[in-house]
């Protein structure tokens, strides 16, 4: 009985080390498993894609257009179908085109970790205020989007068209009257232009007055009318003569040059035909009076 007890006793103390052994073994594994799931866990890729933009605002006059150049990046484990879109305020068109070829698309492929290349070109189709105009593009696909913005400045335009109403760049004047020349000034910028004043440059002693004196202020597209009184001085010798006539503003300047012929006076006209008929008579009258002798 004692030998039988021993054996049991050698059996339970095996078992024992057995136990203890197998949970030194087990625990490690356990824990080198859960520390695997974990590292796997936290190596998988976030799908994210988003725009770099490197000029996101441009300015120019209107009528031109606007190419903006925008980076697609996308990081992600399969390579990706992205559609692309452009929202442009009315009057705008905007054209989708790879960077290295003008041509007009909707979608593009990313591969993983890479970027692509794109250029928004737009173009205004009328005629647009200057100010700023707002372009939203966007990249999507089932799972992932993104957004930005392109801020298209119209800068405004200033430009004063100063000309003679007949399109004549001569007229006639008589000395020491009033002689009017109609002239049209009209802003062909894409603004107002402000504080418009004239002044002229001629012969000495000649005055030169503008109606309006001055004008404040003069919507794009319109036109005024302006009358020019023009007045040699008198007894101002019979020929052509050169005056220059000037428009300013703090935005935009012109000028004509301008021919005008100045013409005798009918009086002293007439004052010539009687001399010469005088002179006429004179001479008759001398031939007649040494024929009789």
């Amino acid at each position: 009985m004692g030998i039988k007890s021993i054996k049991i006793r050698k059996s339970l103390l095996i078992f024992s080390l057995l136990f203890v052994l197998c949970s030194i073994l087990i625990i490690p594994g356990t824990l080198l498993a859960e520390e695997t799931e974990e590292t796997t866990t936290t190596t998988q890729v976030e799908e994210k894609i988003n725009f770099d933009i490197t000029y996101p605002e441009i300015k120019a006059k209107d009528g031109e257009q606007f190419s903006f150049k925008a980076d697609l990046n996308f990081v992600g484990e399969e390579e990706s179908t992205f559609n692309i879109t452009a929202e442009a305020p009315e009057g705008w068109y905007v054209s989708i085109q790879p960077s290295y070829e003008a041509v007009d698309i909707s979608a593009v492929k990313v591969k993983p970790g890479s970027k692509e290349s794109l250029k928004f070109v737009a173009i205004p189709l009328t005629s647009q205020e200057p100010g700023d105009y707002i372009i939203k593009i966007k990249a999507s696909n089932d799972e992932l989007s993104a957004e930005a913005e392109l801020k298209a400045v119209i800068t405004a335009t200033y430009e004063l068209d100063f000309t003679p109403t007949n399109g004549m760049f001569n007229t006639k004047a008589t000395s020491g009257k009033d002689n009017h020349f109609a002239l049209q000034l009209k802003n062909n910028g894409s603004a107002a232009i402000e504080k418009i004043t004239f002044t002229s440059s001629g012969p000495e002693g000649w005055t030169m007055k503008y109606n309006p004196a001055d004008i404040e202020s003069l919507d794009a597209g319109k036109t005024q009318d302006i009358d020019l009184s023009i007045t040699p001085p008198d007894k101002t010798i019979a020929g052509d003569y050169m005056i220059t006539l000037n428009v300013n503003s703090e935005n935009s300047t012109d000028k004509i040059e301008l021919r005008v012929t100045v013409q005798t006076p009918t009086i002293w006209g007439w004052v010539g035909i009687g001399i010469i008929a005088i002179v006429i008579i004179g001479i008759g009258f001398i031939f007649a009076k040494l024929g009789r002798r």
